[in-house]
């Protein structure tokens, strides 16, 4: 269902603004994905939604989900003899309970800032004396690309490239939230860039386990306020999941990219910044690999 398909024009946003108020429903939901929350405060959607639909953050990014200890894991693999350690920027003044991996480097340990894990596969073609290690971080958005470069590096016969995978799935953080005594919302704004991975088929069990509704969202400002248009309006009717980002989420998902993660990686258990550990929350490397 679309009341717009222009996604940043502020009067189309004031429409979808004033069809919210027209409902009179109070309700809270919760925005899961980083990117929204970003998008919501430079919107200023909140003051525009207030005082009846109270927006709340979830998990966030993967940087924010990424617990200490699995930080000064990272730390202390870059700080081994002959070890590359490849990581994106935006890990690296994440803080362990000792320091960062910008403080290793400035100690001299190895850390590379790559654009893509293929760059650390071609410094371990380039450096066979080396063992480079990608930090594997990110959500099921990013885990794909990662399992993709596992099997290239397989292919290019880079024995010395290895990968410390700390990645995270955000259906079993859901289902962990909802469990919580003390958590409660009327609805799910969803993610989209890990959706168009997964597909909107993942969250059915918010609704027809635990009868609360999901709309996976764009980051756009009229993406958002359609997705609360919609939560709002099954506030008062029945729960489901739908989809407002259709332009690039399917039901199903992406399955080529599913097929290539599964084929690397297997569900373990992961631990969570300010969370702890959710049982099938996160990927480890099969045997093969």
């Amino acid at each position: 269902m679309k009341y717009v398909d222009d996604y940043d024009n502020p009067e189309a946003a004031r429409r979808i603004a004033a069809r919210i108020k027209e409902l009179d429903v109070r309700a809270t939901f919760m925005e899961v994905c980083g990117t929204h929350t970003t998008a919501i405060s430079r919107y200023a959607l909140r003051p525009l939604l207030s005082p009846q639909i109270e927006l709340i953050s979830g998990p966030g990014c993967p940087v924010c989900v990424t617990s200490d200890e699995d930080i000064d894991r990272a730390i202390a693999v870059s700080r081994l003899p002959g070890v590359v350690l490849a990581t994106f920027g935006d890990m690296m003044k994440v803080p362990g309970t000792g320091g960062s991996l910008a403080d290793a480097a400035a100690g001299g340990a190895r850390v590379d800032v790559v654009y893509s894990p293929l760059d650390a596969v071609e410094t371990a073609l380039a450096e066979p004396e080396s063992k480079v290690v990608f930090l594997g971080v990110g959500f099921e958005t990013t885990a794909p690309v990662v399992a993709a470069t596992v099997i290239e590096a397989e292919r290019r016969g880079a024995a010395n490239f290895f990968v410390l995978p700390l990645h995270k799935l955000v259906p079993p953080a859901l289902e962990t939230l909802i469990s919580m005594d003390d958590f409660h919302v009327d609805g799910f704004i969803l993610p989209g860039h890990v959706s168009s991975i997964i597909g909107s088929n993942a969250y059915r069990f918010l609704s027809e386990q635990f009868g609360i509704p999901g709309v996976v969202a764009g980051f756009e400002a009229n993406d958002i306020l359609e997705a609360v248009l919609l939560l709002a309006q099954m506030k008062t009717g029945e729960a489901s999941v739908k989809t407002e980002y259709s332009r690039a989420v399917k039901p199903q998902g992406n399955r080529k990219a599913l097929a290539v993660m599964d084929r690397v990686f297997k569900r373990c258990d992961s631990t969570w910044r300010g969370l702890g550990v959710i049982p099938g929350s996160g990927l480890a490397l099969r045997e093969d690999y």
